[in-house]
């Protein structure tokens, strides 16, 4: 069964008891496709890399996801984008690649931006969001999705002007051409405004006066959750406050329980921008209830100026996307041959069939050398290299495994055997010592006692057809 296409933002509050039921709500909906080996996902820890406790954080986010949620995280370990290089990057591009789930949280969205920019890590994620798997993002990560972002450490703590920077665009192909705004509702500044992540009215009343026409912001309370599920394109707000849809000074806010659809949000946010709902706050001036004809097929202006969700993947997307309808269907095709590659060679070393593992790094091989040629620009040819390169990696920790001396293998067993053999004979126990040195020879380990120690040698046994 196909893996769902789930993508959660979460406000902050990702690691707090009043967000375990959202988790375990994704949790249970990719179990209900994959069962048990579904409760599982990798830990994207760049966002807060730069930070001297990064290691706690991750330990933390670990244990909490452990015992709250039940799910197994896995920490990525790509603080940086130079973890990316070498074998080491290959063995993190495989663990997000083969994760049902991949979650981010606290930190700094531009430190995140500045180490992922370049990488193979967004064109990654849209793909879990195109072909299957799901992400969960809050506070600093959330921050990133959208086509624009805020550096709000250097706003807020350092005093820069507003501004603007290139998000990861990754709901663009929803039809939300959105800058995401986590702890929307922040109270913490007491005497002054610290709503919308810390910015305030007045600096988000500033940066909305930068944003493209068809880019609208769409904030997430603290403690809640705005699901969208791609395939069946439902949208869903859980937790303890709301999320907003604001364009030029209109907001719409849906509250937790609000139920809808993706392309609901995407036409709600249209009439927003063509200031067709009320303005929330001005007396019902500018009134106009009537339908804009929102389709939710937005996202075709010009927001932000990097590549998004749809171009990473080469998949089709709104009219400004970009290339031809041939050029797309190739690159999906090559897409998904890769990822077929992937899905057996992952069968394979379950199964522990080396002899087809390596069939299938071949024929990957065949696929890359074949596309290698084509004029179509993207990173597909570096996305299949990095996949080869980890089951190259997988493939050698099972020979590794296969080639090494059985006795280093079984040693510490041995040996275990041999000090419960040494304590029953200083006790007396002798039939109990003759036991031990007869079950040992009848699995092929000769022991010699000597007055110092005992020793002993592993012998190969006979197959029951040589005896």
């Amino acid at each position: 069964m196909d893996l769902p296409r789930l993508l959660t933002i979460m406000g902050s509050g990702e690691t707090a008891p009043t967000m375990v039921r959202s988790h375990r709500s994704v949790f249970d909906r990719l179990e209900s496709c994959l069962g048990n080996g579904a409760r599982r996902g990798v830990l994207l820890d760049t966002p807060f890399g730069f930070q001297t406790n990064a290691r706690e954080l991750a330990e933390r986010s670990v244990a909490y996801f452990a015992k709250s949620v039940g799910a197994k995280l896995e920490v990525a370990g790509m603080r940086r984008r130079e973890d990316l290089e070498g074998p080491r990057g290959d063995t993190i591009v495989s663990l997000l690649l083969s994760s049902p789930l991949v979650f981010a949280g606290p930190g700094s969205p531009s430190y995140a931006l500045r180490h992922w920019h370049g990488t193979l890590v967004p064109a990654l994620l849209a793909e879990k969001l195109a072909l299957g798997g799901a992400i969960t993002f809050s506070s600093a990560a959330a921050l990133t999705l959208g086509s624009l972002t805020v550096p709000v450490y250097e706003i807020y703590k350092v005093g820069e002007d507003p501004r603007w920077l290139q998000g990861l665009d990754l709901l663009a192909p929803l039809g939300l051409r959105a800058a995401v705004i986590p702890h929307y509702d922040n109270a913490e500044g007491g005497t002054h405004d610290t709503r919308y992540c810390y910015l305030g009215e007045e600096r988000l009343s500033l940066l909305e006066r930068d944003m493209p026409e068809d880019t609208f912001v769409l904030g997430v309370d603290e403690h809640t959750a705005l699901h969208l599920d791609l395939s069946s394109g439902t949208a869903e707000v859980t937790g303890h406050g709301g999320v907003t849809l604001r364009a030029r000074g209109a907001s719409e806010r849906l509250e937790a329980g609000t139920t809808s659809t993706v392309d609901r949000l995407a036409g709600l946010a249209q009439e927003l921008g063509r200031g067709r709902k009320r303005r929330r706050g001005t007396g019902g001036e500018g009134v106009d209830e009537r339908n804009a004809g929102g389709t939710g097929t937005g996202g075709t202006g010009t927001g932000g100026t990097g590549t998004s969700g749809a171009d990473l993947l080469g998949v089709p997307g709104d009219a400004s996307g970009g290339g031809t309808s041939r050029e797309k269907a190739q690159a999906t095709t090559l897409l998904q041959a890769i990822r077929e590659r992937e899905e057996a060679f992952r069968q394979s070393l379950q199964a522990g069939d080396p002899g087809d593992m390596a069939a299938q790094i071949l024929s990957l091989h065949e696929d890359l050398l074949a596309w290698s040629s084509d004029t179509l620009q993207s990173d597909h040819l570096d996305r299949g290299k990095a996949s080869l390169r980890s089951m190259a990696i997988d493939l050698a920790s099972l020979a590794e495994i296969g080639a090494r001396d059985p006795e280093i293998a079984i040693r510490p067993y041995v040996e275990l055997l041999l000090e419960v053999r040494a304590a029953a004979r200083a006790a007396g126990r002798f039939e109990e010592a003759d036991r031990v040195r007869d079950s040992l020879e009848a699995l092929g380990i000769e022991l010699r006692d000597r007055p110092e120690a005992t020793s002993w040698q592993l012998h190969a046994r006979e197959s029951p057809e040589q005896g």
